[in-house]
């Protein structure tokens, strides 16, 4: 009968740092969610309320003539194109491969394909950095990789 009891709290708080872990995960997928639904309907203010106050946005690709470089992104130039109304239709479709998740740092990995206009435009894969800040999760940085020719 003793031998029960721990075991017994074991599986308890087992099952409760499991029900957490799947709490934050859902936080987590649903800030990278509004993020990416804010840049499809140009809802600036979903977009910005995805994001810290100073997100670092970054892509590594290749120049022109052929080089992987990490080039950096202007949030606020970002913001203001995804805000500035136009006829072209943007559609990132991501695939959540992978959560990493602290107290308060989360690493997330999304493969995706972006889509202009209804015609898949590149690829790649998304690194995620979420910080937990008084108001939930916030995206932090983004670095991407892009390419053409995906199917």
């Amino acid at each position: 009968m003793l031998h029960i009891r721990p075991a017994l709290l074991l599986l308890v708080f087992a099952c409760a740092s499991t029900l957490h872990a799947q709490k934050e995960e859902k936080a987590i997928k649903a800030v990278i969610n509004n993020f990416f639904a804010g840049m499809e309907k140009g809802d600036t203010v979903l977009l910005k309320s995805s994001c810290t106050s100073s997100p670092v946005f970054q892509t590594f690709t290749a120049n022109q003539e052929g080089q992987l470089q990490v080039y950096t992104e202007d949030f606020d130039e970002f913001v203001r194109f995804i805000g500035t109304p136009t006829k072209d239709k943007l559609r990132e479709v991501i695939e959540f491969e992978n959560i990493q998740a602290e107290q308060s740092l989360a690493s997330v990995w999304t493969p995706y394909k972006f889509y202009l206009n209804g015609k898949i435009s590149h690829c790649g894969t998304n690194s995620f950095q979420l910080v937990k800040t008084t108001d939930g999760w916030k995206i932090q940085y983004i670095i991407d990789t892009r390419r053409r020719g995906c199917q």
